[in-house]
């Protein structure tokens, strides 16, 4: 696991505009990454990490699988790229027909992406083309959600819910939020889905009255809002936004970007929670994290509504030069065959009575004012310091590098979700690494 880069050999900082980082406070002290194998990180000072985020939530298999890696190569000796454009090659074609086979039920018809923002403006895209195909183009509002996070595009932030991330930008027009599921005076400490909220899924109705049921397109979720601190959906919520969506013919996206690929116990979260969308957007996990990849699953009905016209017209006029990218499929078709032949979504689902006791455990350690769970999902909601917003919860962040834990922290919430190969003992040390950091700070 020896790097290249150690703390004498830094590369230069300059140049890379680093995301989602504050890159000025960063370039003052960085924290490098420099090699991963299995369920460790190693940092510039040859310390071992463990990996708590799986990456970000996308390295369900663990790292440097030598099954993925070998694929790669092989892939890249036979074909490198080929363009997706009036062209096609084998590879996209296997690797579609693997994903349809677990997918949800009528989910089968795959259209390939690069990432989970890609995905996320494919499947707003093919809704608003849907509703057209049938006469019905006056459908065009998109609702989304409080809290919610569907990525960089435009259409993702005009969907989501997050403020930071929509208000410095011009957002797309007729577009409407939902409340947020997140009640912690009702469904604090919930383990598994909370008791409580069922009843925001009529948000929806209300909208509908507002706006006009022949008006909207779509609605987006995540069935477990990840980015806002790991939200799962109260029992019965999902079903009644279903019940809604077919009742006045609108189409229901849910973003699995990182629930996808094993998170809670199953394929996806639609099959966990029995609840299955029109549209399901996907990424991350879909290769392990090696190659950027996405894929949106599309219904049978919503496919074949744009399969009309003239044979030789393109139907959806829609796609990206790196759609279905050879060296991506192959990675992604390794990727499935170690979850498959590892069993890994069913480790998943065994691990995650121990999961929950252990999160829950934390309850109470200092500064914790709520925890959540869900399949190998988990939040640790700190108490924000006066004045201070966040500043705790980045200092969970540093000092969790410090004693080799790699937390994520968003705002004073930490995420944890590692890759499904965690054994037991690491999931005892994860948690017991975070009561010691939260009993070492004010």
């Amino acid at each position: 696991m020896d790097g290249t880069y150690d703390r004498n050999n830094r590369p230069d900082l300059a140049a890379y505009w680093m995301p989602f980082t504050a890159n000025r406070q960063f370039k003052a002290n960085p924290r490098l990454l420099v090699s991963a194998a299995g369920m460790y990180y190693r940092d510039e000072d040859g310390r071992e990490i463990l990996d708590g985020t799986s990456g970000l939530w996308c390295c369900n298999a663990g790292h440097a699988r030598p099954e993925i890696a070998e694929a790669v190569g092989r892939q890249l000796m036979t074909l490198d790229y080929a363009p997706s454009f009036q062209m096609g090659h084998p590879i996209a074609f296997d690797f579609t027909t693997a994903l349809a086979k677990i997918a949800p039920a009528g989910l089968d018809r795959i259209f390939l992406t690069n990432s989970g923002s890609e995905s996320v403006d494919t499947a707003l895209k093919i809704a608003l083309a849907y509703h057209r195909a049938r006469g019905q183009g006056q459908r065009t509002r998109l609702i989304g959600r409080e809290k919610g996070y569907h990525g960089v595009g435009f259409g993702g932030i005009t969907v989501g819910g997050l403020v930071k991330n929509r208000k410095s930008f011009v957002l797309l027009p007729g577009a409407d939020h939902i409340r947020h599921t997140h009640d912690p005076e009702r469904n604090g400490f919930a383990r598994g889905q909370p008791a409580h909220g069922a009843e925001r899924a009529d948000d929806l109705e209300q909208l509908i009255a507002l706006h006009g049921a022949e008006t909207i397109a779509a609605v987006i979720v995540e069935p477990v809002a990840g980015s806002a601190g790991v939200l799962p959906p109260p029992v019965g919520y999902l079903e009644r936004l279903r019940a809604i969506c077919d009742a006045h013919g609108i189409l229901l996206i849910f973003d699995e970007v990182i629930t996808g690929f094993g998170r809670l116990g199953q394929p996806f979260a639609a099959q966990s929670f029995s609840v299955t969308p029109d549209l399901m957007t996907t990424a991350k996990g879909i290769t392990n994290g090696v190659l950027p990849m996405g894929a949106v699953f599309a219904s049978r009905a919503v496919h074949d509504a744009l399969m009309t016209g003239p044979e030789a017209a393109i139907e959806l006029f829609h796609g990206y030069t790196y759609s279905g990218h050879p060296v991506a499929c192959a990675a992604g078709l390794a990727t499935l065959e170690i979850y498959q032949s590892e069993g890994l979504f069913r480790s998943a689902a065994a691990l995650s009575a121990d999961w929950e006791a252990a999160a829950h455990a934390l309850r109470d350690a200092p500064h914790v004012i709520d925890v959540r769970n869900i399949g190998l999902m988990a939040a640790v909601e700190l108490a924000p310091r006066p004045e201070a917003p966040g500043a705790r919860g980045y200092e969970v962040l540093l000092k969790g590098l410090e004693a080799g834990v790699l937390f994520r922290a968003t705002a004073d919430t930490v995420a944890l979700s590692p890759p499904l190969i965690v054994s037991p003992d690491q999931i005892g040390r994860l948690f017991s690494t975070l009561r010691g950091v939260l009993e070492s700070i004010d």
